[in-house]
């Protein structure tokens, strides 16, 4: 029996595909549970749907974040954080600051996606790369100064 897998199995394949099992696991226990549809043509005609929908909203979130990587590639942010006397900050600048930074330039980024590998404890000129979507990666022109 060919089924529609609505959820991703191990030992079958993964969501939206469409495999051949066993007629009694199938109606056992592939389709009772919801892991599985029978492969009917309405059924595989809702799926093919869903995958149109899904793509279509994959193509949009990469057109947003590339819009959102060109406005972020032209500016410069700068931090002011207390320091002492040989640039060393009194504390760090971690994403959450670069967040706070972006949105009150009005940029909402989350700070999840800022990819700082330690925080920041000297003051200096910064590339912090920031990944927007699978695809789409930008460097944030970041300068941490000495606050007065």
């Amino acid at each position: 029996m060919d089924v529609i897998l609505m959820e991703d199995i191990s030992h079958l394949g993964k969501a939206g595909e469409v495999v051949r099992v066993k007629d009694g696991y199938a109606r056992n226990y592939l389709i009772p549970k919801g892991l599985a549809q029978a492969a009917t043509p309405e059924n595989l005609k809702a799926l093919e749907q869903r995958r149109q929908l899904r793509q279509r909203r994959q193509q949009r979130e990469l057109e947003r974040a590339k819009e959102l990587a060109a406005r972020i590639s032209e500016l410069s942010c700068t931090i002011r954080r207390p320091a002492g006397g040989d640039g060393k900050l009194f504390g760090a600048v971690t994403s959450a600051d670069i967040e706070e930074a972006l949105k009150g330039m009005g940029l909402e980024v989350d700070r999840k996606r800022i990819e700082l590998s330690e925080p920041i404890k000297v003051t200096g000129a910064y590339t912090v790369p920031i990944k927007l979507h699978p695809e789409v990666t930008v460097e944030l022109k970041l300068w941490v100064e000495k606050e007065e």
